[in-house]
């Protein structure tokens, strides 16, 4: 008879990417089968290791055309699966949305069914409720409910065949993200406001939610330099977007930009502190105005004292300041904090020039980001702990985003 577990994630300390993995201690896997609706690299990134040795017994149908599941995601499982099915139901009304993890053994059965999808957020960071459960091959109404979700969803290629395709190699992938099917996980859409507040001050007093459940972030990856780009013309990575699917380029491929995303996230920082809101926090300690823009989460490889300047800001009309080692620029930042919107900002950015200095040495921050008009919205404690997200236009590479969540 079938044994039961309750997850409630987040609320409770016990983790859906705990209990996927945990099928696997099955003896004698015959069979995997994952049902998400979305995808994305970091949640294959939790499983890979247990999935990995049973890849040629593995089937997954994922749902796209749905703004979250992404090229990274659906590449990564690929390696993954002998069967690679992504469900696209041709409208952005109706989405394949069952969440569900099997694994077969000789004599049991474990599954995972709730609602928990193939991300970071599913398997650890949200609130998410989902049951756990041990069925025994031997018991005929056990056996019965295993092979009834093994038959239905093998049918669905065959019953569905306009909307259930199975994913070849790596091409198939980059057609889906060409004809806007999957997203790219680093040209992202802006953060969507759920509303705008003309408020100064800190007018929104929840707090963030202290779950039971230590989030993880995701791997930050570097951006490219922007391009120069004429007044009214759009980059030609994203106009050739617009058109056919790009051809196919020995490995490693790059992933071809997506129609009609807009922004890219270029850099994230770790926990605010007080510092990084403007906030004094002891008696010593003077209001700076400004944010250091460090190494935060980018990639190992990256050099921050550069990277800003001359990858992310390069665009920018910078000039020098009345000292001999720094310069500045200004740029339009749209701010969005915890989903609602507080308008356009023009922001002062200095960067510190040379490579002789100690700061320099020391690996500390070149570039600052001043907070103007933004520290009477930022100077929030509730902020604290949080973390800040930069965002590049692709169309207009001097004008950005800025989201505090």
């Amino acid at each position: 008879m079938a044994e039961k577990e309750f997850i409630l994630q987040g609320f409770t300390t016990r983790t859906h990417a705990d209990a996927v993995r945990e099928l696997f201690d099955v003896e004698h896997i015959q069979r995997v089968i994952l049902s998400v609706a979305f995808v994305s690299e970091s949640g294959v990134q939790q499983l890979e290791a247990k999935i990995a040795p049973h890849a040629t017994s593995t089937t997954v149908f994922a749902g796209i055309r749905n703004d979250i599941t992404s090229h990274q995601g659906i590449g990564a499982l690929l390696p993954l699966s002998k069967d690679l099915y992504v469900v696209d139901t041709g409208s952005r009304q109706v989405l394949f949305h069952p969440k569900l993890y099997l694994v077969r053994g000789a004599q049991r059965a474990r599954m995972v069914i709730g609602s928990a999808n193939l991300t970071l957020g599913g398997l650890n960071n949200n609130i998410e409720a989902g049951m756990l459960i041990d069925l025994d091959l031997g018991n005929v109404a056990d056996k019965a409910t295993v092979d009834a979700i093994e038959s239905e969803l093998d049918k669905l290629a065959g019953d569905f065949a306009a909307n259930v395709l199975r994913i070849n190699d790596a091409a198939d992938i980059d057609a889906l993200l060409a004809t806007g099917r999957v997203v790219d996980e680093m040209a992202v859409t802006p953060p969507k406001p759920s509303g705008s507040s003309g408020t100064v001050g800190n007018a929104d007093i929840v707090p963030r939610i202290k779950l039971k459940v230590v989030p993880l972030r995701r791997a930050l990856k570097k951006a490219k330099a922007a391009a120069k780009v004429k007044p009214g013309k759009l980059p030609k990575q994203v106009a050739a977007a617009a058109g056919a699917a790009p051809a196919a380029v020995p490995a490693p491929m790059p992933i071809p930009q997506a129609a009609g995303v807009q922004y890219e996230l270029v850099w994230e920082s770790k926990p605010l502190t007080l510092r990084d809101l403007n906030i004094p926090d002891g008696g010593n300690t003077n209001k700076t105005g400004s944010m250091n823009l460090d190494k935060g989460l980018l990639p190992a490889d990256v050099d921050h004292r550069h990277y800003f300047r001359e990858e992310i800001f390069n665009q920018l009309q910078w000039s020098p300041t009345n000292t001999a080692t720094t310069e500045e620029a200004h740029a339009k930042f749209h701010l969005v904090i915890k989903g609602i919107s507080y308008g356009e900002f023009d922001l002062r950015i200095g960067h510190t020039i040379g490579t002789e200095s100690r700061a320099y040495q020391q690996n500390n921050a070149m570039t600052r980001l001043s907070w103007g008009a933004v520290k009477l919205y930022v100077g929030n404690p509730d902020l604290k702990d949080r973390t800040l997200a930069l965002f590049r236009d692709l169309a207009d590479p001097t004008k950005f985003v800025l989201e505090i969540d």
